[in-house]
């Protein structure tokens, strides 16, 4: 999804530095130089990995902060607040220019939060609707999921599904206009 933080504000207008961003999340998966969680689970409370309240991309993004700079800005595995698999809020993005917000609700006990840092305006690459060219941090992601590296990382919420069980999760994305 391409929002922009522009004036004109929309669909290939611009980065998502502006957008505010909030995560239901106390904690993250902090990476290793491969990109990986390490297995550690780490507060986010006084780092820039904090989106507990409302804050844009782009407010702490370029700080001095070995996650940030492991994964060129935000490109980690945030552990949701919640109590087993219950269908809970998991983020929210606001664009203040178009007042437009999308909501995160999930089953999932994690949430990527991607800042758009691999784009490169590459063709074909980073071609995407209507021929638009995206260029670094003019995109992001919030994708609710189990964590990474789940299945090597044992104290981390298993993923394990064996012969004959089920696997069933929601997510839904609620989009509106703030008033």
């Amino acid at each position: 999804m391409n929002l922009s933080s522009s004036t004109s504000s929309g669909h290939g207008k611009g980065d998502v530095l502006g957008h505010f961003v909030t995560v239901n999340a106390d904690t993250f998966t902090p990476i290793d130089t491969t990109l990986i969680p390490t297995g550690e689970i780490n507060p986010v409370k006084g780092t820039p990995m904090d989106f507990t309240k409302p804050e844009t991309f782009g407010a702490r993004i370029g700080q001095d902060f070995d996650q940030l700079k492991l994964g060129l800005g935000y490109d980690h595995n945030y552990v949701l607040n919640k109590k087993g698999s219950e269908f809970s809020f998991a983020a929210r993005v606001f664009e203040p220019t178009s007042a437009r917000v999308m909501e995160v609700w999930s089953t999932e006990p994690g949430l990527q939060l991607y800042s758009g840092n691999f784009l490169e305006g590459k063709t074909p690459r980073d071609v995407g609707k209507g021929g638009a060219i995206y260029a670094f941090r003019t995109g992001f992601c919030l994708e609710p999921q189990h964590f990474p590296d789940s299945p090597n990382k044992p104290n981390f919420p298993s993923t394990v599904l064996n012969p004959g069980d089920w696997y069933s999760g929601k997510t839904v994305y609620r989009f509106s206009v703030r008033k």
